[in-house]
């Protein structure tokens, strides 16, 4: 945990960078991030975009390493030709993917936070509601980015670099709000936060219970009163 909360934003290898280029930003307005994705993927219809949009429903549901490009190409309607002219490798098809989910989540979360919230030490706690909603999801399968750095282990993978900056972005935009607070250290706080959060995400995952977040809003409670 604590190597990964100490990173430095890092540059990824040059797929990833590319991929990660030509993915359209957008502003995230809808409350759900469910309703925002289906809405965002109903309006693409490149080759590209339908590849992305597939990929991105087989592999938070089944796993990056369970699902092969075979099956992707099939389900998504292109050649094969097409795919690799879009995608130079599985590899990059993942780094690409997860790009688009740090970007969606993360606007996503920090918008809902913002909303529920003024005052930094409320938005610390409102995180946790928020999670709650997320819990609540009826396609919720846990963390893609945790899900995909268990399956992925080489920390060298495009998927797995990806993780990591979202990991870092997600860091940092906690430790701006501890700082914002007025709290005493505020990297090793964050951490616990991180810490906290992270293990809120698994439980909710493995025993299907939205409820852990009301737990782990209590944790955070607690730890703030102290500082």
């Amino acid at each position: 945990m604590t190597q990964i909360f100490s990173l430095s934003h890092k540059t990824l290898s040059n797929e990833t960078s590319l991929s990660q280029r030509a993915l359209i930003y957008c502003s995230y307005t809808d409350l759900s991030i469910q309703s925002f994705m289906a809405r965002t993927q109903s309006s693409r219809s490149s080759a590209r975009d339908r590849i992305l949009a597939t990929a991105a429903d087989l592999f938070y549901r089944e796993g990056v390493q369970n699902v092969g490009i075979d099956r992707i190409i099939a389900e998504s309607g292109v050649a094969k030709m097409s795919l690799y002219n879009h995608f130079k490798s599985k590899d990059a098809l993942i780094a690409a993917w997860l790009l688009q989910q740090d970007e969606a989540w993360r606007s996503w979360f920090q918008t809902r936070v913002e909303q529920s919230a003024t005052e930094p030490l409320d938005r610390l706690l409102a995180m946790f509601d928020v999670l709650e909603e997320w819990f609540n999801q009826p396609d919720f399968r846990g963390c893609a980015f945790l899900n995909s750095t268990v399956e992925l282990v080489d920390p060298n993978h495009p998927g797995y670099q990806v993780s990591m900056q979202h990991q870092q972005l997600t860091f940092d935009y906690i430790l701006g709000l501890v700082q914002a607070a007025n709290l005493s250290d505020p990297e090793g706080i964050t951490r616990q936060v991180m810490i906290i959060m992270e293990g809120t995400v698994v439980i909710a995952m493995l025993q299907h219970c939205s409820g852990i977040a009301c737990c782990g809003k209590q944790i955070l409670s607690t730890l703030l009163e102290h500082q």
